[in-house]
C-alpha cells in the first residue's frame, strides 16, 4: 500500500527534542509515555538521533544515525543498547507492529 517508511517516533541528542508522528497520537498514553522514555534514554546513553520506523511489510525497526564529525556518539554502545531494547520490549514492539498492520495497513489480525 505504502512505498516508504513511517516513522512512529524519535529522539534527538543533539536537538534535546522527542517526535511522535501525529497520525499515532490514538495510541494509549501509557504507550506513548513509554516510548517517549525509551526513545530519550537511549539518546542520553549513547547520543545521536534514534528513530522507530515501520517498513512497508508493517515490521518495526529501530534505526540510530549520528552527525559525522560527533565524537561523542557511542557507535558500539547504540548496537547493544537496540538489542538489548528489542529484548526487553519485544512485547511492546510486536503490539506495535499488529496495531500498524491492522489499523494502517487495513490487514486482518
Amino acid at each position: 500500500m505504502f512505498n516508504e517508511k513511517m516513522v512512529l517516533c524519535g529522539a534527538s541528542a543533539y536537538e534535546k527534542k522527542y517526535y511522535l508522528n501525529e497520525q499515532f497520537s490514538n495510541l494509549p498514553e501509557q504507550i506513548k509515555q513509554e516510548l517517549q522514555i525509551m526513545c530519550v534514554l537511549f539518546t542520553e546513553d549513547v547520543g545521536g538521533i534514534f528513530l522507530l520506523e515501520f517498513q512497508e511489510d508493517g515490521s518495526l525497526r529501530l534505526i540510530t544515525e549520528a552527525d559525522e564529525g560527533d565524537i561523542l556518539y557511542d557507535d558500539i554502545g547504540s548496537g547493544l543498547k537496540i538489542r538489548q531494547i528489542q529484548l526487553e520490549k519485544a512485547e511492546l514492539l510486536e503490539s506495535l507492529e499488529m496495531y500498524y498492520k491492522v489499523f494502517v495497513l487495513g490487514e486482518d489480525a
